[in-house]
């Protein structure tokens, strides 16, 4: 999801990020949706992502809200810090 904004143009962040430890995986889909697990648990958190920039703005399915920006490849999501998976080759 890569587009232009007031800031500059936006960054692509579709892909999976997750916590050094795995236990939090984020997937960004290019449809502008995510999908959270949390440990087993799949699919703990979804809703919708708006990248403006480097920032992200999240609003899940239950109306809850919280931001996020990528500095220097890496993810800052609220408390949470997520790293882009590498697809394996």
């Amino acid at each position: 999801m890569t587009t232009n904004s007031a800031d500059g143009p936006d960054i692509d962040v579709v892909g999976m990020w997750v916590t050094a430890d795995g236990h939090i995986r984020q997937e960004l889909r290019a449809d502008g949706r995510y999908d959270e697990a949390r440990g087993g648990r799949a699919g703990a958190y979804t809703g919708r992502y708006r990248v403006t920039g480097s920032h992200i703005d999240y609003v899940d399915d239950t109306g809850f809200t919280a931001t996020g920006d990528v500095r220097d490849g890496v993810l800052y999501h609220e408390h949470l810090v997520l790293y882009r998976e590498r697809p394996t080759s």
